[in-house]
């Protein structure tokens, strides 16, 4: 028996998660799935997208889609909604944190830094919000990262989308606000992917991360899943246009 909260409001509820096959999205699609929730979500990686909703059955469906191609976006969220019902919780999580130098990034990436990290979170809530009008309200939730807190170097794009993802987030808040659309962001810190462990958590990266944060110990994906659980259910009914950051005393 799990000794973390469960959310009534959130049984059979219409959830859609963008970037959902792997790391933080998958532990959103199972901690939704195990709420009771209806989830779609999407993915570019249809193998691991399909293993996962193979896997947890029930009410969770996968479908492909490249987040960068704005028909594909709003046709995936279209569907999804005509198929399933309204979409009353939208979680844009997708996200690529590939390094750079400023001085190596050129027009054409700088563009697809954008494309991926920014652009689907503004078209994506663009696409959910008549549904969650006519529904009487609902939940977004953008991923920012504390990387648009602190700026660290190599990663320009990526954490100028994401200071962006702020700001729009609080934008959309006060526009929508009127229709029950509560709309936040949620800044982890470095939270244990296998991608991360793969590419740039090595021993010494780490060693260096704990020295700096006040609670000793990492920050894995479900830690995450549970602070989105909290802002998609009606237990926080009266928060939105905040940015949440949960990186263990960091910033």
């Amino acid at each position: 028996m799990s000794v973390y909260a469960r959310y009534p409001s959130l049984k059979g509820r219409h959830v859609f998660i963008t970037g959902g096959a792997t790391g933080i999205g998958a532990a959103l699609v199972e901690a939704f799935a195990g709420q009771g929730a209806v989830v779609s979500f999407i993915d570019i990686a249809s193998e691991a997208g399909e293993a996962l909703a193979l896997r947890l059955g029930g009410d969770v469906e996968f479908a492909h889609c490249d987040v960068t191609r704005a028909d594909a976006l709003e046709a995936a969220i279209g569907d999804a909604a005509i198929r399933r019902g309204p979409i009353r919780v939208l979680v844009n999580n997708v996200a690529n944190d590939q390094r750079r130098p400023a001085s190596e990034t050129d027009v054409a990436t700088w563009r697809a830094g954008l494309a991926v990290n920014l652009d689907p979170t503004f078209l994506a809530a663009r696409a959910v919000e008549p549904g969650m009008k006519a529904a009487g309200g609902g939940a977004i939730i953008n991923f920012s990262s504390i990387n648009a807190l602190l700026g660290p170097a190599g990663l320009s794009a990526y954490t100028a989308a994401k200071a962006a993802v702020i700001g729009l987030s609080k934008s959309l808040a006060r526009e929508w606000g009127v229709n029950g659309i509560r709309v936040n962001a949620v800044s982890p810190g470095w939270v244990v992917t296998e991608r991360q462990l793969a590419l740039w958590l090595t021993p010494e990266a780490e060693a260096a991360w704990m020295e700096q944060v006040a609670l000793k110990r990492r920050i894995q994906p479900d830690d995450v899943a549970r602070l989105v659980l909290f802002l998609a259910a009606d237990d926080s009914a009266l928060i939105t246009g905040q940015n949440l950051v949960i990186d263990g005393g960091r910033t």
